[in-house]
């Protein structure tokens, strides 16, 4: 038999989580009510996730759970296994940060949402086919008949996120979770996720658990917010009022931690470092069987640009405006048409070992450190493997040495030296990845979205080592992001891309507070929830 309260929709009561009698969650208490979003905020670590799964069982062997928990008028301490299958996906929707490891890449999309509806609907045939599209239109999905046979793989990032809500709001819950559900988004699409979600707890009236580390998204989507540091509740209230006048100083340094300032100006004998003129790369689409060959994919239509010493030139848009195909054929990691500089030396008309030692003067640093970062190699092993490269003379002692003073440059201590990646927090292995980079002594820094997968306030930091280094060694960054607050803070001018096209450039201030171009003023109204 069930217990009963009058509780709102979700509550919970001193909830404390342990993991072999360690303690993870420190007497966690808030309530949800109908139509109501209330954000859990915190950085990585900070136990709101942690808090969200334990609080619906959906954690591992050898966590235990204590405190009080309601869904509506269900106790939900003690349920059992089978009451639990019939809350989840029933009573209680989740949309998880990566929609791809969500989704089964095996499955057709309708059966999928379809296996989410029968679960706990006895719905079948052209009754369970006519629901399918009736969510996929309610999470405006286009073209329901088409893609309802689609694979995950032939989704965009935004269009697998609506799937996932779909599943999620099957059975019209009365609680949707919601952990860290842009992410992995770009700005433009993860407002429109977000308005989708507003909206759909809206005409549901569903209560809305939002999990994110993201200020700007709380400031605009949430009604209350409760902040978490090391699984203990600092303060909850009212969005506005929290965020106006915060009560708790790691609330205040979560504030404080937003992108601001302007990078340091550039002197006006700075010499030009690198250019292109008319650069543009295509790829040829496969030939289908007894047909003409296709018209071949432009992926970067003819763009020109130049980058001065000391400077840093921002690249944004969406996924798919052609940011890092730029990038790649800059640094001749893609065949492209057109004229590249590095100083006085024409790139475009290298190869092999030439090509090979003007690279050294341009090095990248990728978006996912842990992904770019081998997980059986030492760190030590993997910031000197270009110094390997490039100078096989030198020996262990003077190889160790230069990785020594790299690492301290990047503020990472000498116990790193013999430890792997996955030992480190992500603002550490992006650390490790600049100093990887750096070790060569390059005169330009290709900086593909290095802040996209941190915190604020370790994006922060990140950004405040980039201007030091910048400054102490006149080094040039190109620096794709599609997070305008990162740019605005990092890049003296602003390039804007879309469809593989530069629809905008200039100064990067001119540029936000006066875009001449729709496409530009979209993205800025999505990053700082403001009309231009």
């Amino acid at each position: 038999m069930m217990e009963t309260s009058g509780n709102p929709v979700f509550s919970l009561e001193k909830l404390r989580v342990f993991a072999d009698d360690k303690p993870l969650v420190h007497g966690v208490s808030l309530a949800i009510e109908a139509g109501e979003t209330l954000a859990l905020v915190g950085e990585s670590g900070s136990g709101k996730t942690m808090t969200a799964m334990a609080a619906l069982d959906l954690v591992p062997p050898g966590i235990r759970v204590e405190g009080g928990r309601w869904l509506g008028e269900t106790r939900l301490e003690g349920l059992s296994r089978r009451d639990w299958e019939t809350l989840h996906g029933d009573r209680v929707g989740v949309v998880f940060q990566e929609p791809m490891s969500a989704l089964n890449p095996l499955h057709r999309i309708g059966r999928q949402i379809g296996e989410a509806i029968t679960l706990h609907q006895p719905l079948h045939g052209s009754a369970l086919r006519a629901r399918i599209l009736e969510l996929m239109q309610q999470v405006r999905l286009p073209r329901p008949e088409q893609l309802i046979n689609a694979w995950p793989h032939e989704l965009s990032g935004g269009q697998r996120q609506r799937v996932v809500i779909a599943m999620a709001i099957a059975n019209r819950p009365e609680l949707l979770v919601a952990d860290e559900p842009t992410t992995a988004l770009d700005v433009t699409v993860s407002r429109e996720i977000l308005l989708l979600l507003r909206d759909l707890a809206d005409s549901m009236g569903m209560a809305m658990l939002l999990i994110t580390h993201d200020l700007n998204l709380v400031r605009r989507w949430a009604d209350r917010v409760c902040v978490l540091h090391q699984g203990r509740v600092q303060e909850t209230g009212m969005t506005r009022e929290v965020l106006s006048h915060p009560t708790s100083i790691y609330t205040q340094s979560l504030i404080e931690a937003e992108p601001e300032g302007r990078p340091a100006p550039v002197s006006a004998q700075a010499p030009e470092i690198l250019s292109a003129s008319d650069l543009s790369v295509a790829f040829q689409r496969p030939r289908p069987l007894l047909k003409p060959r296709p018209a071949p994919f432009v992926a970067l239509k003819p763009t020109s640009l130049t980058l001065l010493q000391g400077e840093t030139l921002g690249i944004v848009g969406e996924s798919g405006s052609g940011k890092s195909t730029l990038a790649q054929a800059l640094l001749r990691l893609v065949a492209s048409s057109g004229e590249i500089r590095l100083g006085d030396t024409r790139l475009d008309r290298l190869g092999g070992r030439a090509l090979r030692l003007e690279r050294r003067h341009m090095q990248i640093v990728f978006q996912d450190p842990f992904g770019a970062l081998s997980p059986r190699m030492t760190i030590e092993d993997i910031v000197s493997e270009g110094l390997r490269f490039h100078f096989p003379e030198l020996d262990r002692n003077a190889l160790r040495e230069q990785v020594v003073q790299t690492l301290s440059s990047v503020g990472l201590a000498t116990d790193a030296l013999a430890r792997y990646p996955h030992e480190f927090s992500g603002g550490q292995r992006a650390r490790i990845a600049l100093a990887r980079a750096l070790i060569l002594h390059p005169r330009i820094l290709v900086l593909d979205e290095p802040t996209s997968s941190l915190d604020r306030t370790v994006q922060g930091q990140l950004i405040e080592l980039l201007r030091t280094l910048q400054r102490e060694r006149q080094l040039s960054y190109l620096f794709i992001s599609h997070d305008l607050a990162v740019v605005k803070a990092m890049a003296h001018r602003l390039m804007v891309l879309k469809d593989g096209e530069m629809i905008e450039h200039g100064a990067t201030r001119e540029v936000i507070e006066r875009p001449r171009h729709a496409y530009t003023r979209q993205l800025i109204e999505a990053a700082f929830d403001r009309s231009t």
